[in-house]
């Protein structure tokens, strides 16, 4: 088989494969590209989430953990309730929620694995200050499980190094030469900085957005969600890398769209009534 016959039917066999792997995100309905399956993704990061549970030292009693579990449960219950009233497809069924907070002050961060799996560190008590904060961050969190953000994040890095692969074939590896002749992986680096890291931002974004109506719908007030970021900006003051090398959007791009969602959202999400 020629080259050109060989081409032909790979594109041809990839453009069916990605236009079935399309769907749009809940709510936003973006465009989205999923060919990794999500109980793979799930199983694997129950599995991660087990380890993390071993090595870190986690709180199992204490007033700020069972405030995280009862935010949790009131969106758990909220984000189903919304998708059954909308006779939408609900994104959570299959999640396994769980939450854990990791003591450790040095670090302010929180995150949800794909299935619902939580963990929020001690240090970013010191920016939610309270539960509405809390609730903004963990709406946030939330939101890139149920956007399945790591299902696509992780089909875009597939069908980003195939093509690389394929392309570095055909050219009778001309981009193995570029790298070896500047030292580095210079393909990587131009794919991360212009492909993966603006993507990256858009979905950082969107779950800010989804994670403000989520917490909406669940009854916190949305307009402590600007002073997170207020405060995130200060703690991070003279450390954040430009936003171009960024994965998350700059705080003052983050603080002006939040601005502009807030009323939107506390109008057309209001809390659900269960």
């Amino acid at each position: 088989m020629n080259r050109r016959k060989f081409l032909s039917y790979i594109s041809c066999g990839c453009c069916g494969f990605v236009l079935n792997a399309c769907s749009t995100a809940p709510i936003t309905e973006r465009r989205q590209l999923k060919i990794i399956p999500e109980s793979k993704l799930n199983a694997q990061a129950a599995q991660i989430y087990e380890k993390v549970k071993e090595k870190e030292k986690l709180i199992e009693d204490s007033k700020d953990i069972n405030e995280i579990r009862e935010i949790g449960k009131k969106m758990e219950i909220a984000i189903g309730e919304y998708f059954y009233k909308q006779k939408l497809d609900d994104p959570t069924t299959s999640f396994e929620w769980e939450y854990i907070l990791i003591d450790n002050k040095k670090v302010r961060n929180a995150w949800c694995m794909p299935g619902g799996k939580i963990a929020v560190y001690t240090g970013m008590l010191e920016v939610t200050k309270n539960t509405h904060g809390l609730a903004a961050v963990m709406g946030h969190e939330i939101a890139h499980a149920v956007a399945k953000h790591s299902v696509e994040r992780a089909s875009r890095g597939m069908i980003l190094n195939t093509g690389t692969q394929l392309f570095d074939i055909f050219s009778g590896g001309k981009l193995s030469q570029v790298n070896r002749v500047t030292g580095m992986n210079t393909v990587g680096l131009i794919s991360q900085l212009g492909v993966m890291n603006p993507f990256n931002r858009k979905q950082e974004s969107e779950a800010d957005y989804l994670g403000m109506i989520f917490s909406s719908l669940s009854g916190y007030d949305i307009r402590e969600t600007v002073k997170i970021w207020e405060r995130m900006k200060e703690f991070n003051k003279g450390k954040a890398p430009p936003e171009f090398m960024s994965t998350h959007p700059s705080a003052d791009n983050r603080i002006k769209k939040i601005n502009e969602w807030t009323n939107e959202i506390i109008l057309d999400y209001p809390p659900i009534k269960v």
